[in-house]
């Protein structure tokens, strides 16, 4: 299998307001300290044993907001295969040509840049701070600068955005060109300032009918343009598919660097402290910054492999599967399956959760059938 490297970098000009990842604005002084002690990590892997690996994703927070060449100086420390992918996750305010130019002299292939929306309303109902403009300029320079694997992150269903809104940001998103498009449904995370404001009723929650028919509308449009979904909210043209991401997909090992990042080797999947001080105290003195960690034991990692593999195209075994419980899901429109594969329809995309708890069960039921 594949290895890939995750690097989080927790560092934004400001803060999205659904925003609840690991990230901070009022960190600056901590950056170049960060930056060593990502380096010096990364040292740490290299000592016991980490090959050349095959994929490397710069995550955030805001990856491109890092000051000139301290990105480069992290990637320059990672081993890497000949014709690895490296992909960094960019915001359209905070970029400019001669940063592209230097990622990709680095050895950045990729970039996956935050959209969200070409409605302006949109952008600021979800506390963004750039406009379409930057978007089309940073596509712009990253075209110039040599990319060729360019990912536009969107955003659906956000209140206020209408059907004609989501079809404007899938079409001006498409003349942009992109291998590859990732669409998230919006999600209320209580502790964000959307959080705060559904709770206290000055917004609206997101309505799950209207996510659904906007994630069907990106599904045709996107499709009928040549991306190919080939994982629940991602499309790609060939060839342009996250290998990374089809990585944690596939079950292959990635290495966590830096605060709050994840990592998973042979079974065992940890993740480190949370916040970028401890992250660096940890990584000065000497300590492992791993604030916890767990074993998954056969089942359950054969449960997870599964259960991941049902989200993308190629679909999951169909082996030791409930037969009652495939026809009826199959009958219902929710999954396809040929015999050795079970893949699901758009509409079991949309009910990919309860499926696979279903399907899961059943074939748990199958399995103690046979034990007895």
């Amino acid at each position: 299998m594949p290895v890939g490297v995750y690097v989080h970098v927790p560092f934004c000009a400001s803060r999205c307001d659904y925003c609840d990842f690991a990230t901070w604005t009022d960190r600056a002084h901590v950056i170049d300290d960060y930056v060593d002690a990502c380096i010096a990590d990364v040292g740490r892997w290299r000592r016991v044993g980490l090959p050349a690996v095959d994929t490397v994703f710069f995550g955030g927070g805001t990856p491109s907001l890092l000051p000139p060449g301290r990105l480069e100086a992290i990637l320059a420390a990672v081993p890497r295969a000949a014709g690895a992918e490296v992909t960094v996750e960019c915001n359209p305010d905070a970029l400019s040509p001669e940063q592209l130019a230097s990622f990709r002299a680095a050895g950045v292939t990729r970039l996956s840049i935050g959209v969200q929306s070409f409605a302006s309303h949109v952008l600021d109902a979800l506390g963004r701070t750039h406009d379409p403009g930057n978007v089309r300029r940073a596509f712009a320079w990253a075209r110039d600068a040599g990319f060729e694997h360019l990912n536009a992150d969107l955003i659906y269903g956000t209140p206020g955005e209408s059907a004609a809104d989501w079809m404007a940001t899938l079409d001006a998103v498409l003349a942009l060109a992109p291998d590859h498009v990732s669409c998230y449904a919006l999600t209320v995370e209580s502790g964000t300032p959307l959080g705060r404001m559904v709770a206290a009723g000055a917004r609206s929650a997101p309505d799950d009918d209207t996510q659904a028919d906007r994630y069907a509308a990106a599904d045709e449009r996107l499709g009928a343009a040549g991306l190919s979904w080939y994982e629940i909210s991602n499309w790609a043209r060939p060839g342009g598919e996250c290998r990374h991401n089809v990585g944690y997909w596939r079950g292959a090992d990635y290495v966590a660097i830096g605060c709050a990042s994840h990592g998973h080797v042979r079974g065992r999947r940890w993740w480190n402290v949370r916040t970028p001080e401890r992250y660096v105290e940890r990584i000065t003195v000497g300590d492992s910054p791993e604030a916890g960690g767990e074993e998954l034991g056969g089942g359950a990692r054969r449960d997870e492999a599964w259960a991941l593999e049902l989200r993308t195209r190629w679909g999951a075994s169909a082996a030791g599967l409930e037969p009652v419980a495939l026809g009826e899901l199959t009958a219902a429109g929710l999954v396809e399956h040929g015999g050795k594969r079970v893949v699901l329809t758009r509409r079991g995309r949309l009910l990919a959760t309860d499926v696979t708890a279903r399907l899961l069960a059943g074939r748990a039921l199958a399995l103690s059938r046979l034990e007895c």
